[in-house]
């Protein structure tokens, strides 16, 4: 695992709370050496990760579609920056450059890749670890719904095992390190029990 990235909001509603775990999230993963990969973004969340990493002497990747590419949006201290195409891009050039991804709170955007980064996972595209950051019990609600989902008969178990969680950045990362794709899997192609 060299680079990790980071799905989070970018919103500035949220409590100072939230902006102080994004921060310390992006000095853990600088100070283990991980480059961090996330969407560019200097606001909300987004900004205030990528802010923890480069202060912690870390290097930070942002890949940002051209329709966000503006000052007022886009974080313009990062070590790299990739302006792409569109939002399609830009999650298919994070997944391809990033060893392992962890959402912290945030809203549709956040859920969306999350949800997209773990369906890749289950239909057997990528391997690699994948973490929720549960700061302030946020992902509370929707941990129950997918516990929800599987007692219901809309997922194998083995689904269950494809994402790490933590309340803490030092412990998630020691997750994601420890972290090892279930066996199993093709039972969702091939039905077999």
């Amino acid at each position: 695992m060299k680079s990790i990235c980071v799905y989070c909001g970018s919103s500035d509603k949220m409590s100072d709370g939230y902006l102080r775990v994004a921060h310390q999230m992006g000095a853990a993963i600088a100070k283990r050496g991980f480059v961090l990969t996330y969407g560019a973004g200097c606001t909300g969340m987004m900004g205030a990760v990528a802010d923890g990493a480069l202060e912690a002497g870390g290097e930070v990747i942002g890949v940002i579609p051209r329709m966000f590419n503006t000052p007022t949006l886009m974080h313009n201290g990062l070590s790299r920056l990739e302006i792409v195409e569109s939002m399609h891009t830009r999650k298919q050039r994070l997944a391809d450059i990033s060893d392992a991804f962890i959402a912290l709170p945030g809203g549709y955007g956040t859920f969306e890749e999350l949800f997209e980064i773990l369906t890749w996972a289950q239909i057997g595209l990528h391997s690699k670890p994948v973490g929720i950051l549960n700061v302030q019990h946020y992902y509370d609600p929707l941990l129950s719904a997918i516990d929800h989902a599987r007692e219901e008969g809309f997922m194998y178990a083995e689904h269950q095992s494809l994402f790490v969680c933590a309340d803490q950045p030092d412990d998630l990362l020691a997750k994601l390190d420890r972290y090892q794709y279930p066996e199993g899997m093709e039972k969702w192609v091939t039905r077999e029990e």
